[in-house]
């Protein structure tokens, strides 16, 4: 066995790995750039060596400098996670030719399968089920005399990569004109190759896969199918195993392709078979393989009892691990996976990036995450922040229980796709079990917020009364100035007292609305206008989803107004307050004033909004 590993990689999955080393009692040494130098997986790791600027093309995907840092460490083996390096032939190689264990399949096998194209000429050979498709496209040309016997909608797709990068629905010639370079730009810029090939689409198809494991000298086995259907821009959200309402027959035919497949290369380590299922007609097609760990692993974990980890380890230790296994390994309940991202749903999931100011997560659940308290999350990287996962005896037990989780858990700072995720596992879709690939396009999330479009003068969170008795260790008290003009704004609405508002100084913000509410504005007046139309202060004013207030210049007497929303402003409490405390840089939202860009989310209410 090993005495020491790299893990060359980030976030959640080091330190995945780096937990899953120690238990296993090998050292771990942890990598880190310049912008993750205080993340938390070099400080888990028992030795932690820097590679470079935040740029992962400088950092974590500098093979000579992976390499010369595992020689200088005394690792004996590599483990690459996902993502990165971890379908990189070279890097293999290059692990390979310095005595190093590559912890992961053969190079040999991540060129046969890590170019779709050639993917599709081994399933061929294994007689496994087909999409009608082409091979590398030479030209424009051609994709379009091509897709034409193929029949429309097509999916052009690049070669290489994953993750959704490089893929394209196309309906009709314009728009396979439009996308062609496109595609073909793409590959090369995040893939480093541009080949481009066509596939048929399927319209109301689903996305299962089959979680493999080989041993390297023939034999594979399979550790069940997972359904990775709900997806928004071919970006996986939830996993969960066993798929629902497929046929037992689906199931089994799923897992014989993918070892027949798999079985044909002689596979090692873990990997994944991908799928289309069309729910029209119960037939399917091979998709890709994807010649790594997967980020939906732990949903199959949960169901199997198997540590994948652990045996891709064991594995490139020289154990034979599948010794007396079982060729498809049996499973025991139902588990979901939601991934939980720094981005905003509600701009067509743009990333996020900043301090987290509060992270809380629910109890009774398996976390993969790298996040807490105090968090920096820069924009260099993936913005996936954790995995929740359940595990349950059957699929409805489940679907609450991943309900549940979501509701309790919470993340303050930065936007999150937590309330988006939430919004879909509570969809009659998903609960039914007939999510498909398209299902989340049309998913209507309206999130219960507000979104700063101009911060003004100094427009901060505050609530009532505020954050007091910590004058002792430095903290004066903190809360609105004109606190009945506050809590005359709350009374208004029938909030508590307490209830968080935003105090508004000099020049006030202007915002635009994402949810119904009632607003109502209190204290000095100023010229308020919403939708161009003023705003009578003292007035409960009903808002619709959409609308834009704009608070302009207090005219006086005195500096400060105040916005009550109805329920109030959801922002985490510090030293028992929601008031920012500027100085200090805490409480509110991010400890500061209110700039451009910022949301803000409003507290549920079961109250009427009259």
């Amino acid at each position: 066995m090993f005495k020491k590993v790299l893990v060359a990689n980030r976030g959640e999955i080091a330190c995945r790995i780096i937990r899953t080393l120690r238990q296993m009692e090998i050292q771990s040494v942890a990598v880190y750039s310049d912008a993750d130098r205080n993340a938390p997986h070099p400080g888990l790791a028992d030795e932690a060596y820097p590679v470079g600027p935040a740029a992962v093309s400088e950092s974590y995907l500098q093979i000579d400098k992976l390499i010369s840092t595992a020689q200088e460490a005394g690792a004996e083996a590599i483990h690459p996670g996902y993502g990165l390096l971890s379908e990189n032939r070279k890097f293999a190689e290059a692990c390979e030719a310095n005595n190093i264990a590559f912890i992961g399949p053969t190079p040999e096998q991540l060129v046969v399968f890590g170019l779709k194209h050639e993917a599709r000429l081994l399933v061929e050979k294994s007689d496994g089920p087909l999409l009608p498709g082409t091979g590398i496209l030479p030209d424009l040309d051609t994709a379009i005399s091509e897709a034409r016997n193929i029949g429309y909608p097509v999916m052009l797709k690049s070669t290489a990569g994953g993750g959704g990068i490089g893929m394209k629905i196309c309906h009709d010639p314009d728009a396979l004109s439009e996308a062609f370079s496109q595609v073909e730009r793409l590959s090369k810029s995040h893939f480093g190759q541009g080949g481009v090939f066509i596939e048929k689409f399927i319209e109301n198809a689903r996305h299962l896969e089959v979680q493999i494991f080989g041993n390297g000298c023939g034999k594979v086995v399979s550790l069940g199918v997972r359904d990775c259907s709900a997806q928004r821009r071919n970006q996986k959200v939830f996993e969960e195993t066993p798929p629902a309402n497929v046929p037992d027959s689906v199931i089994e035919g799923l897992q014989e392709a993918a070892l027949r497949l798999a079985r044909t290369v002689n596979y090692r380590s873990a990997g994944t078979v991908e799928f289309i299922y069309d729910t029209n007609t119960s037939e399917y097609y091979f998709l890709e393989v994807n010649t790594r760990l997967q980020v939906e692993h732990g949903v199959t974990e949960l169901v199997t009892g198997v540590d994948l980890v652990e045996w891709m380890v064991r594995q490139a230790a020289g154990e034979n691990v599948l010794a007396g296994v079982e060729d498809i390994v049996p499973q025991d309940g139902h588990s979901i996976q939601a991934r939980v991202y720094a981005e905003d749903p509600n701009k067509d999931f743009q990333p996020s990036s900043g301090i987290l100011t509060e992270v809380k997560w629910a109890s009774g659940i398996r976390l993969d995450n790298w996040v807490g308290n105090g968090t920096e999350v820069t924009p260099y990287y993936d913005p996936l922040l954790a995995k929740i996962l359940v595990h349950k005896p059957d699929r409805e037990k489940a679907v609450s229980a991943i309900c549940g989780a979501l509701s309790e858990s919470s993340i303050g700072g930065i936007e999150t796709n937590l309330p988006y995720l939430l919004s879909v596992a509570e969809s009659t879709t998903f609960r039914s079990g007939e999510t498909l690939t398209r299902s989340l396009r049309d998913h209507d999330h309206r999130p219960s917020s507000f979104e700063i479009l101009s911060g003004g003068t100094l427009t901060t969170v505050q609530d009532y009364p505020g954050r007091t008795g910590y004058w002792d260790v430095g903290v004066p008290p903190s809360g609105p100035l004109d606190n009945r003009a506050f809590r005359l704004a709350n009374h208004l609405l029938g909030n508590p007292e307490n209830a968080a508002g935003l105090e508004i100084t000099a020049v006030g913000p202007r915002i635009r609305f994402n949810s119904e509410t009632v607003i109502v504005l209190t204290g000095a007046q100023s010229n308020a206008m919403l939708n161009g139309q003023v705003v009578s202060f003292y007035t409960p004013v009903r808002i619709s989803r959409g609308d834009t207030l704009e608070v302009g210049k207090i005219a006086g007497p005195g500096v400060r107004c105040y916005l009550g929303v109805k329920g109030g402003i959801d922002v985490p409490e510090y030293l028992g307050s929601r008031s920012t405390f500027t100085l200090g840089q805490f409480g509110g939202h991010g400890g500061r004033a209110l700039r451009t860009g910022d949301i803000l989310h409003l507290l549920q209410t079961t109250e009427t909004l009259d």
